[in-house]
């Protein structure tokens, strides 16, 4: 594959970069292209991992035909067998007439299926039977129907540990994996960030038809040295955000700081980008959240200590107020958009911070801090998580939380 093949395909898909990696996964996916083998598309949440399916089938025999994408993450799980293979009339309630599914609506096309991961296991069984022998059965029904489908599918789950865990099929594994592409996340397209940030920065420009801005040197180099945990959709929400709000067209780096979440620093702080405590915490925003809950349990011990001593001395020292020591505590306040205010008080916040902090304590404050941040609209805040909607609900029904989302 030349240059000019490769840079045409970017300036067909939008897609921009220069990085190495970046390359690699578009040239494996051009060559993969005219077969009909499976791929599965690997990379972090945020990456770009949609479009690779698209070149896939635009450079393929199979480009006349349809193209249809499906979220597997988005789909409830009582559905999804639906979705993709169909229905019969009557098969469930609210049947109420045959549908055909997307296997069947993509019939000598492609199908991409994002977030295959995240597929049950009884529906892993049909997809599996499908990619062996092409054949499917709609829900409700006992008659085999026969379907020729290329499938192209992606996921931001690590799939050898779901299968350690008895979570994945490793037989549809290894049938979906016939061809891996590898997206690289951001932070490894060092040369490419501000490429990308230009690029969302003009686009808001133009569409608001509004001066473009521009970043000083330091603004560049903190974008840069950045860990971008969100990869290119955080970047991009950055960047319009910031085009949006400020009046300045010059960002300098005090300005950009502003819209980069305190949880990345604290990668860096506590660490140096420590793979160890990032695995053992598994994201940087439950370790913040750590740091958070120890700090409040030290906060509540020292007012614990200092009425204990004031109610020592208060036969001898009646002028002692309770207000004046506690007034010399110092405050938390906004952290990561949560607000912890201690009042002139001496007593306990709550029970969390006298016990133990446990993993499901954390997951479990930081699900109904991004509820609270998005009016507990269940999507946005699967969005502010960067997990899928479907994961955040099955978290939320592990943890006890109460389903009032919108």
């Amino acid at each position: 594959m030349t240059s000019n093949d490769l840079f045409s395909v970017k300036q067909r898909f939008g897609i921009i970069g220069n990085a190495d990696a970046l390359n690699n996964a578009l040239e494996r996916a051009m060559r993969v292209a005219p077969t009909d083998l499976s791929v599965l598309v690997t990379g972090e949440s945020g990456v770009g991992k949609e479009f690779f399916p698209q070149v896939i089938h635009s450079y393929s025999a199979r480009k006349h035909k349809k193209y249809i994408a499906v979220n597997c993450g988005a789909i409830p799980e009582g559905t999804i067998d639906s979705e993709l293979f169909g229905h019969e009339k009557g098969s469930f309630t609210g049947a109420i007439d045959s549908r055909k599914g997307y296997f069947e609506e993509a019939d000598g096309g492609t199908i991409f299926l994002d977030e295959v991961g995240e597929l049950p296991l009884s529906t892993q069984v049909r997809l599996l039977r499908v990619l062996q022998t092409g054949e499917f059965m709609r829900v409700g029904s006992a008659k085999v129907q026969k379907t020729d489908v290329r499938v192209v599918a992606a996921t931001n789950n690590n799939l050898l540990k779901a299968i350690a865990d008895g979570q994945f099929r490793e037989d549809l594994y290894y049938r979906l994996n016939t061809v891996p592409i590898s997206v690289p996340p951001l932070r490894e397209r060092k040369g490419d960030i501000y490429l990308l940030f230009r690029k969302f920065a003009s686009d808001v420009a133009t569409q608001y038809k509004m001066p473009a801005i521009t970043l000083d040197e330091g603004a560049r180099a903190l974008l840069e040295s950045y860990h971008w945990r969100g990869n290119v959709r955080q970047l991009k929400n950055v960047a319009e955000q910031i085009s949006a709000v400020e009046q300045s067209r010059n960002i300098t780096a005090d300005i950009l700081r502003r819209y980069l979440p305190n949880e990345e620093y604290s990668l860096h702080m506590y660490g140096g980008a420590a793979s160890g405590q990032y695995e053992n915490m598994n994201t940087e925003r439950e370790l913040l959240y750590k740091i958070l809950f120890d700090m409040r349990s030290d906060i509540n011990d020292l007012k614990r200590m200092m009425r204990e001593a004031m109610e020592g001395q208060s036969a001898t020292q009646p002028d002692v107020r309770h207000n004046e020591v506690v007034g010399l505590l110092p405050q938390v306040t906004d952290i990561d958009h949560t607000r912890y205010e201690y009042e002139d008080s001496v007593e306990v916040v709550d029970d969390i911070s006298q016990r133990e902090l446990t993993k499901e304590d954390v997951q479990r404050e930081q699900i109904l801090q991004a509820l609270r941040n998005n009016n507990y609209r269940r999507k946005d805040a699967a969005r502010e998580l960067f997990i899928s909607e479907r994961t955040l609900y099955r978290r939320m029904k592990a943890l006890g939380i109460e389903d009032n989302t919108k």
